[in-house]
């Protein structure tokens, strides 16, 4: 929903109601993820997509069926061993869409969601999307770290699902959680569609330089929350770095040993040191490969330069341990030349690490092209 929310938000400011398509489960190859969601606003104009373009026609129509209606409906999409649905994936997977109205009647802490997703703040939504109770499709439940708003239809299920999203929500996951009726665990009947806001993900990239400036392009693209710092007031500046959500002077080493001791780093992080100066990267370095929990640490540089660095943290004390969670050279080997290509191939590793890749030509591979996170 976070693709869609500014088109969401101008019809629920308005009174009007929308028709919300979104992806609740994906079963073998699918072209998006839990979460994608379509909307189609009362003048028929749409915003985002389910499929790719596989089946945005049928569940336009069916956005269009359950606003007239006023009924939630979860309808699945795709080819199964023993039926062939009307409308198919042309990837052979199959896809669960929970199509409902959206408006402020039916889901008035929409611009209380909107404004925590803004201040990076993380927030669930827990929405029914079957039940043997057809009046019960639909209900949702707001969760946070410390509150939540709404009701699923009883006290029993809105503690299950309270605990079960906030599970989710540290990790960062979105998923389909099975209950009895009732919320009753390990038993079936209720499924409740939990969609994860967690805060995006980070990338600090140390060092203010024109690659810099192609890999916040590249970051912001993938979903990041983009950091450039340097510690040259004349380089870090905003209008050389428009991708980034802020640029820092401060010595890298300093503002990264801040954002440690303030809880801003966690496992999702990505760390990309580019200035290949001893005197700025070797003391970032020092610190970020000392801290508990970082996603990526990547440093640029040419084959001598990383085994000079390498020497250099030995010496201060790093352990072949430490050193090891080091990406050095920076990047997947795509024969990349330029500020634009060298930040593709950052964002290229970025993503194989994530997924499991291992960054061959898919014609080189066989089997599923999408893996399972």
């Amino acid at each position: 929903m976070r693709d869609v929310l500014d088109q969401l938000l101008t019809v629920w400011k308005a009174g009007g109601t929308a028709g919300v398509a979104t992806v609740v489960r994906t079963i073998r190859s699918a072209p998006r993820e839990p979460g994608a969601a379509m909307i189609v606003a009362p003048d028929g104009s749409v915003a985002g997509s389910v499929s790719g373009g596989c089946v945005e026609a049928a569940v336009y129509e069916l956005a269009n069926e359950v606003v007239a209606s006023g009924r939630p409906e979860l309808q699945r999409y795709g080819v199964s061993d023993d039926d062939a649905f009307a409308v198919g994936l042309t990837c052979g997977g199959i896809i669960d869409i929970f199509a409902e109205p959206m408006s402020r009647d039916t889901f008035p802490q929409l611009q209380e969601i909107a404004d925590d997703i803004a201040a990076h703040r993380p927030t669930a939504v827990a929405t029914v999307i079957a039940h043997p109770d057809p009046q019960v499709v639909g209900r949702r439940l707001v969760v946070g770290p410390d509150a939540a708003d709404g009701t699923l239809g009883s006290a029993r299920a809105d503690a299950a699902v309270t605990d079960d999203a906030r599970g989710l929500l540290a990790a960062g996951r979105t998923t389909v959680l099975s209950y009895g009726p009732d919320g009753q665990r390990q038993e079936t009947g209720m499924e409740v569609f939990v969609a994860s806001h967690a805060p995006r993900p980070r990338m600090l990239i140390f060092g203010a330089i024109d690659f810099a400036s192609a890999l916040a392009q590249q970051a912001a693209l993938l979903g990041y929350r983009v950091t450039v710092c340097d510690a040259r007031p004349v380089f870090a500046t905003p209008a050389r770095f428009p991708a980034a959500d802020e640029v820092v002077v401060k010595w890298p080493d300093r503002y990264l040993a801040e954002q440690a001791e303030q809880g801003a780093i966690d496992a999702r992080t990505a760390i990309c040191v580019l200035t290949h100066d001893p005197k700025f990267d070797v003391p970032v370095l020092q610190v970020a490969l000392r801290l508990p929990e970082v996603g990526y640490i990547g440093v640029m540089g040419s084959r001598r330069t990383h085994d000079d660095r390498t020497a250099r943290l030995r010496e201060a004390g790093l352990t072949d341990a430490e050193l090891c969670r080091l990406a050095s050279p920076i990047g997947l080997d795509l024969g990349a030349r330029t500020p634009e290509e060298t930040a593709v191939s950052i964002a290229a590793e970025l993503i194989a690490r994530r997924w499991g890749g291992g960054g061959r030509p898919l014609t080189e591979t066989s089997g599923r092209i999408h893996r399972d996170g």
